[in-house]
């Protein structure tokens, strides 16, 4: 893991124009000692910027996901971030929906605070795949913070089973194989 929020204080924006990013990017490619590693998982922002592009440009980029909630505003981003990497011809691996429902504690029905569907529609009309939904839950979030992923604190849950079938769908896709 690295990241720049662990360069700075964390009461601290970094605030850098896109040479300093490019140097952070560069630096965390080429100097961060990766060890041996089978996939190297980078993060984005959303949008089209500088980072993206340098990325996509200077770098092998075996493909991208494309991560969206549910509503109209947000998936107009996503739209935008994959023209970009289909420009830039990095391939699109799927497109994932996250914060896609919750279930209420006080009734125990499944909820969509965003809307429902945003992204698979989005991904049947790219023909691209769609890997899955990621639920709105608390545990999530605690575990992110603390720097335990769901994952690894409660690997039999139905949240990590989603994490999990995503991961499969990605690793056992075309385009990682080559």
């Amino acid at each position: 893991l690295m990241s720049l929020g662990l360069m700075a204080p964390d009461d601290e924006a970094i605030v850098w124009r896109g040479p300093m990013l490019m140097g952070a990017l560069e630096q965390m490619m080429n100097q961060v000692d990766w060890g041996r590693l089978d996939v190297l998982l980078v993060d984005l922002p959303p949008g089209t910027g500088d980072v993206q592009m340098t990325l996509s440009q200077k770098f092998f980029v075996a493909g991208a996901v494309v991560v969206s909630t549910p509503q109209d505003i947000a998936l107009m981003d996503a739209r935008k971030g994959i023209d970009m990497f289909n420009r830039m011809e990095v391939p699109l691996l799927g497109i994932i929906e996250n914060m896609a429902s919750f279930i209420c504690d006080g009734c125990g029905k499944e909820h969509h605070p965003f809307g429902s569907g945003g992204a698979r529609a989005e991904a049947e009309k790219l023909g691209a795949p769609f890997l899955g939904e990621i639920p709105l839950d608390l545990d999530i979030r605690i575990g992110s913070d603390g720097g335990v992923p769901i994952v690894v604190s409660k690997p039999d849950s139905l949240q990590s089973r989603s994490f999990q079938r995503i991961a499969d769908d990605i690793i056992a896709s075309d385009v990682y194989a080559q």
